[in-house]
């Protein structure tokens, strides 16, 4: 849950409270009620926020609907929920299509049918704003999202309940595998007749989830888009950050060294996490920095791996020799 970014407050002030400024009390019951949301007493939160509304003639600034909504979502009740962001997409003309779609506090909303006309609503109060936009393109590009997304999740709850060599992990890869080649045809379309579209064109989260597919596919694809996305980064249609991880999935996909650190890989044998061959370690923070990375240490955490560059360069051939044994994409 964020503030959002809203046009003209002098208008929406009129829109949502026909000129009137809200009372003390409004602004006191909406502290608290951001209180008990940070606490994540949500039932509790939501109802401040209702109250905050009421003692305003039932009305509420965009920012504080927007709060509501995710103190419905994350309470479990999405009637209420969906009655907050309809308005404020309907009302205030609400834009930020890369925010709602990627804020996690409104995750449980987005199985409900109630959720694409909303985006619907959402994009097409953007594309106004922005005529640029290409609104069918970010829409599919959403789907495509949500979809890469979904699978890698399950696939990741389902591997630490039951392991990642079970019979469940290996059923949901397959399908995985399925979607994936789905989902790389109808990028490949995209990228074969627009080029790599830039966020002015599909949104931040549209422009993602060409890097995402194209991360996610065959060698050969990857090797086939690495310079038009080279050349897009060039021109500020796409994230140097993005390019290096795909820079570092192509080379050691070749057989070469990785240049940012970006790919983790598993020993079958131990099964613990190792940072995959890597190009002068000495030097990789730099080189991420460059690239708008974060330093090494904090990255390979997430894995429980402590960065060491003196004894990974001493594990350095053995895990060149695990990274031969290893299938390549």
């Amino acid at each position: 849950m964020k503030l959002l970014f809203l046009t003209a407050y002098a208008l929406l002030t009129v829109l949502f409270a026909n000129g009137q400024n809200p009372p003390d009390e409004y602004f006191e019951l909406i502290k608290q009620a951001d209180s008990l949301y940070t606490a994540k007493t949500y039932p509790q939160s939501t109802k401040k926020f209702s109250l905050a509304f009421e003692s305003y003639g039932w009305k509420g600034l965009p920012n504080d609907r927007y709060k509501a909504a995710c103190s419905w979502a994350l309470a479990g009740v999405p009637d209420s929920a969906f009655y907050n962001l309809n308005l404020i997409a309907a009302v205030a003309d609400y834009s930020n299509f890369d925010h709602i779609t990627n804020d996690q506090d409104l995750a449980s909303l987005h199985e409900d049918p109630r959720w694409k006309p909303l985006l619907e609503v959402v994009a097409e109060n953007k594309s106004k704003a922005e005529p640029n936009l290409n609104k069918q393109l970010m829409l599919a590009l959403y789907d495509i999202h949500e979809e890469d997304q979904k699978y890698r999740r399950e696939v990741m709850e389902i591997s630490n309940k039951y392991g990642w060599d079970s019979p469940e992990t290996k059923a949901k890869l397959k399908i995985m595998g399925e979607k994936d080649s789905v989902n790389l045809i109808k990028i490949k379309a995209i990228l074969d007749e627009y080029g790599w579209l830039g966020p002015e064109v599909v949104g931040f989260n549209g422009n993602r989830t060409l890097f995402l597919v194209i991360q996610h596919a065959d060698l050969a694809t990857q090797e086939n888009y690495l310079p038009m996305m080279r050349e897009a980064v060039k021109k500020g249609k796409a994230v140097p950050a993005q390019l290096a991880l795909l820079e570092d999935r192509v080379a050691l996909g070749q057989g070469k060294k990785q240049i940012y650190g970006s790919q983790i890989g598993r020993d079958p044998e131990t099964e613990l996490y190792y940072v995959s061959p890597l190009e002068d370690p000495d030097n990789v923070d730099k080189r991420r920095a460059e690239v708008g990375l974060g330093p090494l240490t904090d990255y390979v955490a997430q894995w429980d791996i402590i960065w060491d560059v003196g004894q990974y360069k001493k594990d350095l051939p053995r895990l060149e020799e695990i990274e031969k044994k290893l299938p390549k994409n």
